[in-house]
């Protein structure tokens, strides 16, 4: 969706570059500490961003457009038709691949920094940003608008909507592009990260499964769980009160450190010494 894919992207480059956290913390070519032998390319020659960026532009954007283009209000949540301006059409291609560049970018310079967890949140952040869109949106009604295949079906709702948009059209389009993009997702995913236990001399987990479940936990438990419970807060408390008691207690039972988010990102990256 337009309003969703600018957060889900970001989470993409975010996710990835947190995948190849040890490959890109190896000192640069241009430092002038750094061993030629074992020194890394600059992060834009850097074979992880030159995968994301390829994931990113022949995956992901060509997704968005082309669900724009079959369904146009169910991918603008109802809010446009196929009248929309062209030049909003290129723009948001254009995202789709330039605010993944930039979750990758920020988690390089944390990464860069010894800000291991920092950088970790940005996979979680983004993927509640996204689903916080979803679930509640800017006036309530996140997970309506999602549920409805169309425009009509969204004016007249009903919960009858969220049955049937799993067999619509739309439903059927969105499960033929995530049999491609979600294994190609989780596969580079695990393989950046075994590559990254192998380079530091790290235990690795049993499988690539567990590396799996704990980066899926980020995205729904951290993403969108938070986003469920942010809006259910707003929802019965208001704006300011919900928001207020959302932000305190996600805090101190998810993103602090000694936190859920904090723990399972030790699971996941399995940091040596004190830079986490």
């Amino acid at each position: 969706m337009v309003q969703v894919d600018v957060f889900w992207s970001y989470a993409l480059g975010a996710g990835f570059a947190i995948a190849a956290h040890r490959q890109l913390a190896v000192p640069r070519v241009n430092d002038a500490a750094a061993p030629c032998a074992h020194a890394a390319p600059e992060w834009y020659t850097h074979h992880t961003f030159v995968s994301t960026v390829l994931f990113l532009a022949t995956i992901f954007a060509p997704s968005g457009v082309c669900l724009l283009w079959a369904y146009p209000s169910w991918e603008t949540m109802h809010v446009w038709d196929r009248s929309l301006w062209v030049w909003m059409v290129a723009l948001f291609a254009i995202t789709n691949i330039t605010q993944g560049v930039l979750g990758y970018y920020v988690v390089y310079k944390l990464i860069r920094r010894g800000k291991l967890y920092w950088a970790y949140l940005q996979l979680p952040l983004g993927y509640f940003l996204m689903f916080f869109i979803l679930v509640h949106g800017w006036d309530g009604t996140g997970y309506m608008r999602f549920f409805s295949s169309s425009k009509e079906r969204f004016l007249n709702w009903d919960w009858t909507n969220i049955p049937a948009f799993f067999i619509s059209d739309v439903g059927i389009t969105l499960y033929i592009m995530g049999l491609v993009m979600i294994p190609v997702l989780l596969y580079l995913v695990g393989k950046w990260l075994y590559a990254g236990f192998a380079m530091a001399g790290t235990p690795a987990p049993a499988s690539r499964m567990t590396i799996h479940k704990y980066f899926l936990q980020a995205v729904f438990v951290g993403g969108l769980g938070h986003a469920i419970a942010a809006s259910l807060l707003i929802r019965w408390l208001g704006w300011g009160i919900g928001l207020a008691i959302f932000v305190v207690a996600s805090f101190l039972i998810g993103w602090r450190r000694g936190g859920y988010l904090h723990k399972l990102a030790a699971k996941t990256l399995l940091p040596q010494g004190d830079r986490f």
